[in-house]
């Protein structure tokens, strides 16, 4: 099979979507190399986002060639890719990161997107009016569109289903997992790198994602004041003006002392951190998934997620779920995980075992599985 790919978020983001990009297409390159996989972007990007995508004879990357493509790369993206697709003798469009090229069937090649998730339809107030109609616009259109759909969760899936009414025969569930540098031991000298590099004397409690309102950071910062001392919570992630109100929650209360905010961490030091972690708390009001609960599993930390979306999905039964409006449930959860070894060590294996699901072999296989159903029934 000929395959091609949105590979705009493989070329340009180094997280979230760019990091799925990514491992979908290296899962594929890897163990399905007799495929030609074809990355279709609108520019180079960046050199070391280019270099996380597996060497492999299989992979090759398209970009605009005429001039006035390259000078309009974003209507490259929407419209001309389409054309591209038949004179290059496509397969499958596989659109990595919820949309499609706007005029995807004139091409006549079959098509599936990948949606994350409609966090904006389900909390309006986070998102700007326009992005909202944007992207309602955009993930409605690639839905109907696409021959058929994947949701990242069984979650997102109900999702699509409710807001955009697509056929749930339409979708598949097929999950991402994360890098396996995670479950990889750190070495005692990079912990000892670590460890002075950022102050860390204590035990901690880790939350790593973005400070902003939705990922809900202060229930767990509310949730040190009941704590014993000597334990303190390390939360690493970018800024937003969400951070100013956690922060002044930390002073007004006394909690300098147990609370640590850190960005800009780079990737290297992340598995250190995860590592050394006593508990791994994500108390997130809604995710499409939840890639950091199976980074968590992957270093052997117990895990806290919240309920209401999909990261029991991602926790798998071995973990703990709280309301995440109730801080009282979450440090109490805390607590028991720190004084009982017997139950945090019985959550480590049962999140090694829950972790199988998301073997990169595994994921893969699915995914071309279903790209050999969608070719065999589209023609």
């Amino acid at each position: 099979m000929r395959i091609a790919f949105d590979a705009k978020r493989i070329t340009h983001n180094a997280t979230g979507l760019g990091n799925y990009s990514r491992f979908v297409v290296n899962g594929l390159s890897r163990y399905f190399p007799e495929n030609d996989y074809l990355l279709f972007s609108p520019s180079q990007g960046h050199d070391h986002l280019r270099q996380q995508i597996e060497s492999s004879p299989s992979v090759h990357y398209h970009l605009p060639e005429m001039f006035h493509h390259r000078k309009l790369r974003s209507f490259w993206r929407s419209y001309w890719v389409s054309k591209t697709l038949q004179e290059r003798g496509i397969d499958l469009f596989h659109g990595l990161s919820n949309e499609l090229p706007l005029n995807i069937r004139s091409s006549k090649v079959p098509s599936i997107v990948t949606i994350h998730d409609l966090i904006f339809l389900r909390y309006p107030e986070f998102y700007k009016p326009i992005d909202r109609a944007i992207y309602k616009y955009k993930f409605k259109k690639a839905c109907t569109d696409a021959t058929h759909v994947v949701a990242v969760s069984e979650s997102t899936k109900r999702d699509v289903i409710s807001f955009f009414g697509i056929d749930e025969r339409k979708i598949s569930v097929v999950y991402q997992g994360c890098n396996p540098v995670f479950g990889i031991a750190a070495s005692e000298e990079s912990r000892i790198r670590v460890i002075q590099k950022y102050a860390l004397d204590e035990p901690f409690i880790l939350y790593v994602g973005s400070i902003e309102s939705r990922k809900n950071l202060l229930v767990a910062v509310k949730a040190m004041k009941r704590l014993q001392s000597g334990i303190r919570l390390v939360a690493i992630g970018r800024e937003t003006a969400y951070t100013k109100s956690v922060r002044t929650y930390i002073h007004a209360n006394g909690l300098s002392n147990k609370v640590s905010i850190l960005n800009n961490v780079p990737f290297e030091d992340l598995p250190v951190f995860y590592q050394m972690a006593k508990v791994f708390v994500y108390p997130s009001l809604f995710e499409g998934f939840g890639i950091p609960l199976l980074e968590a599993l992957s270093a052997r930390v117990p895990v806290i997620g919240a309920t209401g979306s999909c990261l029991e999905e991602a926790g798998g039964p071995g973990s703990l779920y709280f309301n995440p409006s109730n801080s009282d449930q979450l440090s109490s959860y805390i607590t028991q995980i720190l004084n009982d070894s017997e139950l945090a060590g019985r959550m480590v294996s049962d999140g090694l075992v829950h972790l199988q699901k998301f073997q990169p072999e595994t994921l893969s296989s699915q995914m071309i599985s279903l790209y050999r159903e969608i070719c065999r029934t589209s023609f």
